[in-house]
């Protein structure tokens, strides 16, 4: 008798695959890097508050510059938001190609019969940009991207994943999360989700071991693969 390979198995009981955006599908800061866009909504945030400017000056995460401005006022925060997704729409414009092996996860996911989500910390805008511009938008029936004005809804809260699961009409202990960070395997416990970690960094994968993902692959072709085998 023969078992099937872990990511197989991981794959075979999923009805939806929910893909993170950055990492899994995009390299969303490639052409326009991150630390160049958290500099510039830090500088626009220490016009308006030079505390909050001083806490984001230490971080070169555009989506820590956002938490931190939520938390020092929320007008504050609805500007610097209202930035963040124009940079992450103009940044997707110039990201180049889709993640090797996305574009045939994607289709792979739908071909065999699941539903396909994508689930971001990013703009749902963005999202939808790169989707099509890639020829990509036909393969996604759902986009969930951060929750407008309520940052603390972002992975690791369930949250993003639970309401993919809802505009699926599933069960999101149905579904799978595929994402490239610690992040993504906690909102994927919290929700009862199960996750496969896209270790697309060498540290990654025993991280990814640690936080007791389900199965851990180095790319995104393998998830496709086994998405046709599953």
């Amino acid at each position: 008798m023969t078992h099937a390979d872990p990511l197989t198995e991981t794959l075979a009981n999923a009805r939806v695959i929910l893909f993170d955006f950055d990492g899994p599908v995009c390299d969303v800061f490639a052409g326009l890097p991150a630390p160049e866009v958290a500099g510039e909504l830090t500088a626009l945030l220490a016009a308006e508050n030079e505390a909050a400017g001083a806490k984001a000056s230490q971080t070169d995460d555009p989506i820590e510059v956002l938490r931190i401005a939520h938390e020092a006022d929320t007008e504050l925060g609805q500007k610097i938001e209202q930035a963040l997704t124009t940079a992450e729409v103009r940044a997707v414009a110039v990201a180049g190609p889709p993640t090797p092996g996305a574009a045939e996860a994607l289709r792979a996911a739908g071909s065999t019969g699941r539903g396909v989500a994508v689930v971001s910390n990013n703009s749902a805008e963005c999202v939808r940009v790169f989707l099509g511009l890639h020829g990509l938008h036909e393969y996604v029936a759902e986009v969930v991207g951060r929750p407008s004005e309520q940052p603390h809804l972002m992975k690791p809260n369930p949250f993003p994943l639970i309401t993919a699961a809802e505009l699926m009409h599933v069960d999101v202990t149905s579904c799978t999360l595929i994402g490239d960070s610690l992040t993504d395997i906690q909102a994927a416990h919290a929700a009862g989700a199960t996750v496969i970690g896209y270790a697309n960094k060498p540290h990654k994968s025993e991280a990814f071991a640690e936080a007791r993902a389900d199965v851990v692959t180095q790319d995104m072709q393998s998830i496709a693969d086994a998405l046709t085998t599953s």
